[in-house]
């Protein structure tokens, strides 16, 4: 809160004069207070977001990645099987 103080003389006439003193105080608004607030939400949200989108990323990544492993191991399979069979068919 801040305050100010003015003294203002007013000559009533060429005898007295009349003092008095007006204090004006200034109340900030709480306006600054709910935007920062809005701000570190929207902040915590975002990461948040961001920091589970990286999860969702790393397990869809660990999810291809054995994908792929089964695939290949399918495929050793396979041309195991090949070459069993032209050993077979060649007679060795």
């Amino acid at each position: 809160m801040v305050e100010e103080e003015r003294v203002v003389e007013t000559p009533a006439d060429d005898r007295h004069v009349t003092t008095h003193t007006t204090v004006v105080e200034r109340r900030g608004g709480g306006g600054a207070v709910l935007i920062g607030i809005a701000v570190l939400v929207l902040v915590i949200v975002g990461a948040f977001y961001l920091y589970n989108k990286s999860q969702n990323d790393n397990v869809r990544t660990d999810a291809i990645t054995t994908a792929a492993q089964s695939v290949s191991d399918g495929a050793q399979k396979v041309g195991d099987a090949a070459q069993q069979a032209a050993d077979g068919t060649t007679g060795r």
